[in-house]
């Protein structure tokens, strides 16, 4: 068969279900056999960023890579971002990009740029195909890659005259591995400090809301009560309504969660990357003794340096901690602090549910009443920008991957196209992307392929005319900021001119019933609503004062 052949039938043969990009001339051998396919389903997307952005969200939400596509030179370069964005928030995605003929490749030559060279820096693995008889072999690699621990990028270029081959080859039949587990000795080091500790708190990373490994942290947290502090990516890994969940920490400044690390004489970090929350930030004393388990050994730092680190599968090891409380029996724990900690932040997340405003809407308001319109099962994809921020304080889960947040490499445009591949994943939950009005701007071609699809889902934009984040840094630190406001279109009319629903409110009082309204259309919908960013500076002074640890309730 021709090698285009070979490897859409080695892609469909690894379960891939979509590929979403722009293609380009290099890529057109292999579009015509993708187009043969019954099992692969290609999206055509207005830009490449987008399709990178749609596949590592089908990544975070199954487990299973997707696919992004760009032809050679500014396709591949299109695509890099939001690869780096899936590579460092731990997305399995496969990356496929055409290039020239390997004629001329060792010249300079119309388009041609090294980009496997490129894409080496933000993929696990990236490779170009020379001889097609090894296709088999590169996918099969490819996807396990994409798929091990921790999960990620992988870069397939192919060749244009590669692509038109033939060859005598077949496609490899995909053998799972189970995972290596947890030493039994090193699980009993890690359950001594345990049983000795007097304060253990744990901190929850993006490795603790895989499935599996949630479900056994709940079950440890329901036999111990040890409260779980849950970075931006590990919103759901335990319900919100239980008791032990402390919330999310990762603001960089004092909170209320951070107070709980304080008073904690053991530290035990589950799934935890450090590309979220640095440990200077919550160990700048470098005194807490730490257990490490997840699926890597810990990274070196001088403010991470754990006591016992348990490596293997985070599920099993967890599973092996709950196996030891069972057989020798529930310590006890001083956990007063923990409580006052969470009793505390319920009240400020609820310090605004009534706020009757006019003009512009507080972003605790906001949240507040989003999460009352959404169910336990729907998602909420965040932008990058000052609304971030406040959605990983105010915004919490019930479940893991319902709240979808970019915080390793942090690329802005994230959350329409990712909303978008999120409603092709789920299409019976509700899907909330929210934006800034600089990043809903920077991916606004999307909304065509949102229409194109027909996506039921809801584009929430905070309006404040400026890069906020950024001002609200450079306030902090030097008491102004530059120059960064911007003028927006008339955003009724966008809607109107990509055929989407279009919602405006500037009464707080309606912000939900709007928001229900906007749900309850057939296709996309985008609401915007003026944001009160004087919440922002207001937050930094009341986190500032916050240097001694919360009392405890008597």
């Amino acid at each position: 068969m021709k090698a285009s052949d070979l490897m859409v039938k080695c892609l469909e043969n690894e379960g891939i279900e979509y590929i979403f990009g722009v293609p380009g001339e290099e890529n057109a051998d292999f579009m015509m056999s993708l187009e043969q396919s019954d099992k692969i389903k290609f999206i055509l997307t207005r830009h490449e960023q987008g399709a990178a952005f749609m596949a590592e969200i089908y990544g975070r939400l199954t487990g299973n890579p997707a696919a992004c596509l760009g032809t050679l030179g500014p396709g591949a370069t299109n695509l890099i971002t939001g690869v780096a964005d899936a590579n460092m928030d731990r997305a399995p995605i496969l990356v496929l990009t055409g290039q020239g003929s390997t004629a001329r490749l060792h010249k300079e030559s119309h388009q041609i740029m090294d980009v496997v060279e490129m894409f080496n820096p933000v993929t696990k693995w990236a490779t170009s195909i020379y001889n097609a008889v090894t296709i088999p072999e590169v996918v099969r690699k490819a996807v396990r890659l994409a798929r091990s621990e921790k999960p990620g990028a992988v870069h397939i270029e192919l060749p244009e005259d590669i692509a038109k081959h033939q060859v005598d080859a077949e496609p490899l039949e995909p053998r799972r591995f189970r995972r290596s587990v947890a030493d039994d000795k090193i699980a009993d080091q890690a359950f001594e400090l345990i049983a000795n500790a007097k304060r253990p708190v744990i901190i929850a990373g993006n490795g603790a809301i895989r499935r599996r490994a949630a479900k056994q942290l709940r079950i440890f947290c329901e036999k111990t009560g040890v409260g779980v502090l849950s970075t931006f990516m590990a919103k759901g890994a335990v319900d919100m309504d239980a008791d032990y969940c402390l919330y999310t920490i990762g603001l960089g400044s004092k909170d209320y969660p951070t107070l709980a690390i304080d008073e904690a004489d053991l530290v035990i970090t589950l799934g935890f990357d450090m590309v979220e929350y640095h440990p200077k930030l919550w160990n700048p004393h470098k005194s807490k003794t730490i257990i490490h388990a997840d699926f890597l050994p810990a990274e070196i730092d001088e403010y991470y340096h754990p006591k016992v680190e348990l490596v293997g599968d985070l599920a099993h090891t967890l599973w092996m901690l709950n196996e030891r409380l069972t057989s020798r029996g529930i310590p006890y724990f001083d956990l007063a602090q923990q409580a006052e900690t969470r009793r505390l932040m319920q009240e400020e997340l609820a310090e605004h549910a009534e706020d009757d405003t006019d003009g512009s809407i507080r972003p605790q308001k906001m949240l507040w009443d989003i999460r009352k319109v959404l169910g336990e099962e729907d998602i909420v994809l965040s932008d990058v920008g000052a609304h971030k921020m406040w959605i990983a304080r105010h915004y919490h889960c019930h479940e893991p991957n319902t709240c979808l947040i970019p915080n390793g490499f942090c690329s802005m445009g994230f959350a329409l196209p990712g909303a978008i591949a999120a409603s092709l994943v789920m299409p019976e939950r509700r899907i909330l992307g929210i934006c800034g009005d600089a990043g809903f701007l920077m991916n606004v071609q999307e909304m065509e392929t949102a229409k194109r699809l027909n996506s039921n889902l809801v584009m929430l934009v905070w309006e404040d005319h400026a890069y906020g984040l950024i001002a609200w840094k450079q306030e902090n630190e030097f008491g102004r900021h530059t120059d960064l406001a911007f003028n927006n279109p008339d955003w009724m009319q966008l809607a109107n001119a990509f055929g989407w629903h279009g919602f405006r409110v500037e009464q707080s009082k309606q912000f939900a019933d709007t928001l229900e309204t906007a749900f309850r259309q057939q296709g996309p919908s985008l609401v915007v609503v003026p944001v009160d960013y004087r919440e922002n500076m207001a937050l930094t002074r009341r986190l500032g004062e916050m240097t001694e640890p919360c009392p405890v309730a008597s």
